[in-house]
């Protein structure tokens, strides 16, 4: 450990109670990174908050402090799942398997976690599989209801679980997908999963899995909306200390690495662990996320992309290119705001959704525009924000091609398709 990564602060782990002390990467102040600003807001002042990242010394969950309330995040979120055409397989996909897999049918009950605009569950209700969305931003949950997917509009915890449990409520799967990041209460969450799973019950929860981040340089995947950032690890010990076992675990493309957890009930001997299970935690000590030593050179290699991006965008607009965005993720604007990149670089973004469109980026305020403005525009180079969607999106933008456009991403470096 080098000294100028020792931080003074009181914060102490969210999961162990450990005071907090060791930076894992300090991304300066940045305002929330899924609001937008209206056209109405351009003058009034935002917030920013740090974005200071921190790795717990006992227990080795790296997280931010709780700068932002949940309720001031997710009571109007501007994140809908349903407009990635990939994303929607990739949930459908999964409903089709889980559902062969564990035998679910009409008589069985599913519980979606942070369920969001019923992009998932909509398959469930398909396959009259019974279903309920939990989801604490009422503007996605309207939109699962006029999917047919009946949904509570609150956040999950022990407190929920337990009252969804006096009710006469259980649940044979409870599934959560991207969630386990924004929950700053995570003893509460996992301790509200094992009140609520039925007794033979399977949990599956997917994250964007540390290891990926540390070794792609995903750096702009820390968010004030993203408390906590999870090896698989960690992740069973906080199972563990709630009287839950992960019996599985699948290795995922989606959000640029992502892991599938697969949880039950400690005392449920028919589910054994896995030999990828195994294999997983073995490969993360390897890599040495059990030591502190691992944790102190991604500091480092994210301030050498900032670098790098830098210089390819000076270098280009030096030679009178035009370059715009596309899409207008959270992740884009941490990547925006940590490197100062404003519409002295971007003319413009693009995004497929209505909510995001003619608003500006938060921080950068660069204009967001519905996707038709590319072709009228004809810019030279286009930078790719959700890189995770690349190959999508190179598709959607083939025919930039025309006039000569270029295709290119961020991360893990600056790099043209």
């Amino acid at each position: 450990m080098t000294e100028d990564q020792t931080a003074s602060t009181d914060a102490r782990c969210r999961f162990c109670d450990t005071p907090l002390h060791f930076t894992f990467v300090d991304l300066g102040m940045s305002p929330l990174c899924q609001t937008v600003i209206r056209p109405e807001q351009r003058n009034d002042m935002e917030p920013f908050y740090p974005l200071h990242c921190y790795v717990c010394d006992e227990c080795y969950l790296v997280q931010l402090d709780e700068y932002v309330a949940p309720a001031d995040i997710f009571t109007e979120y501007a994140y809908f799942s349903g407009f990635s055409d990939s994303w929607l397989k990739h949930a459908s996909d999964y409903v089709d398997m889980i559902s062969e897999r564990f035998g679910l049918d009409e008589s069985s009950s599913v519980v979606e976690l942070a369920s969001n605009d019923g992009y998932l569950l909509q398959y469930f209700v398909k396959k009259g599989i019974p279903a309920l969305g939990i989801e604490p931003a009422a503007n996605v949950a309207k939109a699962a209801e006029e999917k047919g997917v009946p949904t509570l509009v609150e956040f999950f915890g022990a407190e929920l679980a337990q009252r969804l449990r006096d009710e006469g409520k259980s649940a044979n799967l409870i599934l959560g997908n991207n969630v386990l990041a924004q929950v700053p209460d995570i003893n509460s969450f996992v301790e509200g999963i094992k009140i609520l799973l039925a007794p033979g019950g399977v949990v599956t929860i997917e994250f964007p899995h540390l290891l990926q981040l540390m070794d792609q340089n995903q750096f702009d995947t820390i968010y004030h909306e993203h408390f906590s950032y999870f090896s698989f690890h960690t992740t069973e010990k906080i199972f563990a200390a709630h009287g839950m076992k992960l019996f599985d675990v699948e290795e995922l493309r989606s959000h640029g690495g992502s892991l599938r957890i697969y949880g039950r009930h400690a005392d449920d001997e028919s589910k054994p662990v896995t030999e990828r299970a195994i294999a997983l935690r073995n490969r993360e000590l390897e890599a040495g996320l059990g030591e502190l030593e691992a944790y102190r050179k991604f500091r480092e290699q994210v301030e050498a992309t900032k670098r790098d991006l830098l210089e390819f965008l000076i270098e280009k607009k030096r030679e009178g290119k035009s370059i715009i965005g596309y899409g207008a993720p959270g992740k884009g604007n941490t990547l925006l705001n940590y490197c100062g990149i404003r519409q002295d670089f971007l003319d413009y973004t693009v995004d497929r959704n209505p909510y995001k469109q003619n608003t500006g980026l938060p921080g950068t305020h660069i204009p967001v525009h519905p996707p038709e403005k590319i072709a009228e525009t004809k810019p030279d180079f286009i930078l790719i924000l959700p890189w995770n969607l690349k190959d999508e999106i190179a598709k959607q933008l083939s025919y930039t091609a025309e006039w000569g456009a270029k295709l290119v991403v961020p991360i893990p470096r600056v790099k043209v398709l």
